[in-house]
């Protein structure tokens, strides 16, 4: 049995150098090897920026590296040539591409239109004003570079909810653009933070369009036929109708593969958020455990002060594991960027063992903690800062253990203030393993494996400790772990 294994293909500071994706294509036999069954790419589309975008200041969804658009033909990732090879090399080494989709917001309009806006109560949106006045907005699409090539469709003012920069007069802020749809309210069955978490920024787009929504299945039919596809990251979930994609996942399931992996970014620590929207979307996807990645963070922050044995407590993959793609950290949570909530490196290797070898939930690694990451950028102060990513150096083998020994029922031993473990007992084929881990000074958990295994031995995977432990005739053992650390225990002669 092969265990899903999602890896983030990026991070916000990916050199925009245009090697990624011959990046990708050069790895993805290793990756494969290694135990990665899923990579997440960046999207693959034009934005705003041209070749310096990270891709989430949507243009063309169209411009797949291959027009003369926003002064670059390929992206920050490369050209459309390189982006299909780099899907090709994935899927001939039996590893599924994750394509990131971001609907939300259109940036970089060709034209600026008339429209008609009413001012909006940035604090609550649901605090839209009476009065109606004309502006310019940048609101028309016509993909001049590409000239109608694989979609004819122009995007203009009755395509969108709102915007947040006007002219004539000059204004930024909050502005619900009055068209024909929705009655002069923002969308339903979005995230309620600020009343109504519909706006987020750029010119948003009207779900409620026929023509709209029409096109963006079209969009995703038109993906699968140029590339392989294995699934979908789906940007900015929150401010999405739940509606819309509880269609939109449908269709695709329904015209490129049934077996679609779907994973939306419903950026939320809070489980009757999550559960509301999995109910809205018909259970249809998995969302980011984010109350997990803070527990990580905060664990990484107090180090022996932090009670471990909790850690999983409010955490989606608790209390929905089906539905639940953990992680330790993303191009958002990573230093300098708006969700900064990063994990310090000593805590990773415990973090991504937890993710990693247990039953519940699908990981997902990042980019930087496999292969490392530098980058320079602004901070809140105004100054300059260097940022150094180290890679996790056992991070490798916790993979390679995920398909070796992550295998069989669960127990926990989760029963300490600092030392916390848990068994997966294997299968009748496939062997299992002993986690301990320590974020305080070195310990021990007993486990009892059996007597079965009576004089059997085991060593630590990972290297981290030197000693070789053998299951007592009672099937029980003191399996140790050093301080600040994570051990697999595995038998010897599955090593």
């Amino acid at each position: 049995m092969t265990h899903r294994t999602l890896l983030q293909f990026f991070h916000w500071y990916t050199p925009a150098d245009g090697s990624l994706w011959d990046e990708v294509a050069t790895r993805a036999e290793a990756l494969a090897a290694m135990g990665i069954t899923d990579v997440w790419l960046p999207p693959a589309y034009k934005g705003a920026e041209g070749s310096t975008s990270v891709g989430y200041d949507t243009y063309d969804l169209f411009d797949l590296g291959e027009f003369d658009q926003k002064g670059s033909k390929a992206t920050k990732y490369g050209d459309r040539a390189a982006f299909e090879n780099a899907c090709r090399a994935l899927e001939t080494k039996g590893v599924r591409v994750i394509h990131d989709v971001v609907f939300n917001h259109k940036m970089g309009a060709d034209e600026k239109e008339r429209v008609t806006v009413r001012r909006v109560n940035p604090d609550d949106r649901n605090d839209i004003g009476s009065d109606e006045f004309e502006a310019l907005a940048y609101t028309r699409f016509t993909f001049p570079g590409r000239q109608g090539a694989h979609s004819k469709f122009v995007w203009d003012r009755q395509c969108f909810s709102g915007v947040d920069v006007i002219e004539e007069p000059d204004e930024r802020g909050v502005f619900k653009l009055m068209n024909q749809y929705g009655e002069g309210q923002w969308n339903d069955e979005v995230d309620q933070e600020l009343g109504n978490f519909d706006y987020l920024m750029g010119a948003d787009v009207e779900f409620r369009n026929k023509a709209v929504y029409e096109e963006l299945k079209y969009w995703g039919r038109w993906l699968g036929e140029q590339v392989p596809v294995g699934g979908f990251r789906l940007d900015a979930a929150k401010h999405i109708p739940a509606w819309f994609f509880r269609d939109w996942v449908g269709h695709m399931r329904d015209t490129v593969d049934p077996n679609l992996f779907v994973v939306a970014e419903y950026w939320h620590p809070d489980m009757a958020a999550l559960g509301s929207y999995l109910d809205l979307a018909d259970k249809q996807l998995m969302l980011f455990d984010v109350a997990l990645h803070h527990s990580f963070h905060e664990a990484s922050k107090q180090g022996e002060s932090y009670d471990i044995s909790r850690i999983f407590e409010g955490s989606l993959v608790a209390a929905m594991p089906e539905h639940a793609v953990t992680l330790v950290d993303n191009h958002d949570t990573q230093p300098l960027q708006s969700l900064e909530a990063s994990v310090d490196p000593w805590f990773k290797p415990l973090a991504y063992a937890l993710i990693l070898l247990r039953e519940q939930g699908v990981p997902c690694v990042f980019y930087p903690d496999l292969f490392g990451a530098s980058y320079q950028d602004a901070g809140d102060d105004g100054g300059e800062h260097t940022v150094d990513m180290p890679a996790i150096p056992c991070l490798p083998k916790l993979i390679e253990a995920r398909q070796r020994f992550a295998h069989g029922p669960q127990t926990d031993l989760f029963d300490h203030f600092s030392c916390v473990g848990f068994v997966r007992h294997g299968t009748d084929d496939q062997p299992g393993c002993v986690v301990v881990l320590s974020n305080g000074a070195g310990g021990e958990k007993v486990a009892d494996l059996g007597t079965d295994l009576a004089g059997t031995s085991f060593r630590d995977f990972l290297g981290h400790h030197d000693a070789d432990v053998t299951i007592g005739e009672d099937g029980k053992a003191a399996f140790p772990v050093n301080g600040g650390s994570v051990s697999v225990w595995v038998r010897a002669d599955a090593m």
